[in-house]
């Protein structure tokens, strides 16, 4: 030891001793890496471009599933509600859509199908967490409180705005090619090539990139109110098959069930609506075609409200696996990256 200035000072050579920690001191520590290492992991979780990514790749998968589901379906429904007088009903339909062009006929248009659902659905879901948060802004909730059936429905309602931008040109493609074989047929268009790209030329020749988007008012007096009753459909659903438990607990058979009941909600809402659209962008390959008011008030005059439900059997039949299997992929594939979230 050197003595300086009174005080006791170690020589070079000498070990310190540890200093006395204060008590809860380790703790402290330990508790401060355990915040370190969980941080990276919530702040992403909290991420909204994360989350909006997340939904949009859950919300294509439903897409896909949906289209593969319930395709023939859906071609029957579109050359029903376009052409009622040609078929007596359902059966009629298939089977004189596969005596003129086979089975290929019932998956005309499921290339646009699947441009078209995927893009719906992808900008649907991913808008959906969006308008969620504008909902629990609107009503005055914490960003994590859980919405009630009636505040998710009309999230659903208010993200559909935005999935009809995206859906309408792709949704044209479809239908006319679904139909091409009846125009061709009735001598209302020349034969050409049933291709996505030969539709696609003749509708930019024709009409410019505007015409991409004949049908989109009826589009959307179809999605925002149909989606309201889509999204409410599902969650009161899941609520009734939850029974007070948590909704994200509930198996593959009950997801599917509840939404298929959305899908049935949605269509008995707004069919006819749908079915007005359906003329407007078929038919409006012939030319200038009515607006929705003037092809509402023609179909009425000239064929009976009753043509308004042409095609709603298919679509009935249709909407609990397509509506059902768009849920259940979406949903489980959704928890699956956000388990893998987690697990990072």
């Amino acid at each position: 030891m050197v003595v300086a200035c009174g005080l006791l000072l170690p020589s070079c050579g000498e070990v310190q001793p540890h200093p006395v920690r204060p008590p809860g001191y380790v703790v402290h520590i330990l508790r401060s890496r355990e915040l370190l290492s969980t941080e990276p992991s919530n702040t992403m979780k909290s991420n909204p471009v994360i989350q909006a990514a997340i939904d949009l790749t859950a919300g294509a998968a439903g897409g896909t599933a949906c289209v593969l589901t319930g395709q023939p379906f859906d071609t029957m429904k579109v050359k029903m509600q376009t052409f009622p007088d040609l078929y007596r009903g359902l059966t009629d339909c298939c089977l004189k859509t596969y005596s003129q062009v086979g089975f290929r006929g019932f998956y005309k248009g499921t290339s646009p199908a699947l441009i078209a659902n995927i893009a719906e659905n992808s900008v649907l879901f991913m808008c959906y967490g969006f308008c969620q948060q504008v909902v629990r802004k609107v009503v005055g909730l914490d960003r994590q409180a859980k919405l009630s059936d009636l505040q998710n429905a009309a999230a659903g309602s208010f993200a559909s705005a935005f999935a009809a931008l995206v859906l309408c040109p792709t949704e044209l493609v479809k239908c006319r090619l679904q139909t091409m074989y009846e125009m061709e047929t009735s001598g209302r268009i020349a034969a050409s090539q049933n291709t996505v790209w030969s539709v696609v030329k003749e509708i930019f020749r024709k009409d410019g990139p505007l015409g991409f988007y004949h049908g989109l008012s009826s589009t959307l007096l179809r999605e925002v109110p149909g989606y309201f009753f889509f999204f409410g459909g599902y969650e009161l659903s899941r609520s009734f098959f939850a029974s007070g438990k948590s909704k994200d607990e509930l198996g593959p058979v009950p997801l599917m069930l509840s939404g298929g009941f959305g899908g049935i909600c949605l269509w008995l809402a707004v069919y006819p609506v749908d079915c007005i659209k359906s003329r407007i962008q078929v038919l409006s390959m012939t030319g200038k075609q009515a607006g929705f008011v003037r092809t509402f008030l023609s179909i009425v005059k000239n064929e009976g409200i009753t043509a308004l439900y042409s095609g709603l059997k298919p679509t009935m039949i249709r909407a609990f696996p397509a509506n059902g299997a768009l849920f259940l992929a979406y949903e489980y594939s959704r928890k699956l990256m956000m388990s893998q979230l987690d697990a990072y």
